[in-house]
This record gives structure tokens, sequence and C-alpha cells, in this order.
């Protein structure tokens, strides 16, 4: 199996709600497993949170969970969730998903490297970086990280 690089995101209380978001968002096969599921739930009141769930799509994995109660939660910070590609119709369905209910930080708009970018935080605090390859020659490794 070849070494593979995906986020994982955890949530407080509502992994459930963002992976069932992020299914709508981009398709593909959505398993989730709760604490209950593998009796792991250290309080009752996680049992029903999710403690693995992983959704597998076109080109993409994206994996979540809740945090327990025992755990310190702490919001999303200094990271952000970067899709790329030249199929701009797909993309742009993504953009306008990801920013329903979320805050657009850069305009989806063609940047001085040639390619269509933009920066959105979700309605679940994540944020997003979209780079769609232009004419321009580059492939959007040039975007700013």
């Amino acid at each position: 199996m070849p070494v593979t690089l995906n986020p994982y995101l955890n949530f407080k209380d509502n992994a459930r709600e963002a992976l069932e978001f992020y299914h709508s968002v981009f398709g593909g096969e959505l398993n989730v497993s709760t604490f209950a599921d593998f009796q792991s739930a250290e309080d009752p009141a996680d049992s029903d949170l999710v403690m693995h769930g992983q959704l597998d799509g076109p080109g993409l994995t994206l994996m979540a969970a809740d945090t327990p109660k025992h755990m310190e939660y702490r919001e999303p910070a200094g990271f952000s969730v970067s899709l790329s590609g030249d199929d701009d119709a797909t993309l742009r369905a993504y953009w306008d998903k990801l920013a329903d209910g979320g805050t657009v930080l850069q305009p989806l708009e063609v940047a001085p490297w040639g390619d269509a970018f933009g920066m959105v935080t979700d309605r679940f605090g994540v944020t997003w970086l979209l780079n769609i390859s232009g004419t321009g020659g580059t492939t959007g490794a040039d975007a700013p990280a």
C-alpha cells in the first residue's frame, strides 16, 4: 500500500453533521463508527459521538472524529485543507457548497499565477484553499500555502 496523506479533522460533538455535510459536498462513500460501536465510551454521553468517520470520494479521503469529554478540544487553527486541479466545474461546485453558511476569506478569482484561487472557512470552522489550474501553464504548485 502506498503512503497516503489525508486530513483528519476533530470536532466537538458535531463530527457526524460535518461528515454528512462534506459527503453532500464531495459525494463518495461515507462510513461512520461511534464510540458505542467499539465499546470505547469512557463517558456514557460519548456513546453516540463519532469515534471515526471516513469519506472516500473521487481523489480524496477525509477523516473526522468527535473529541470525547475526557480530552481537550481545540478549535481548528494553523492549517488549511487544499483542493486543486483543472476540473473547473467540479471545483467551483465544491467552492459554492463549502461557502454556503461559511465565510469567504479570499474570493475565488484569477490569481497572479494565472489560476483561479480562493479561500473559504466553512460552517464548521475548517478553512479550505481552492486552486483551479488556468491556462498560464501552472499546476497550482506555485500557490501560497
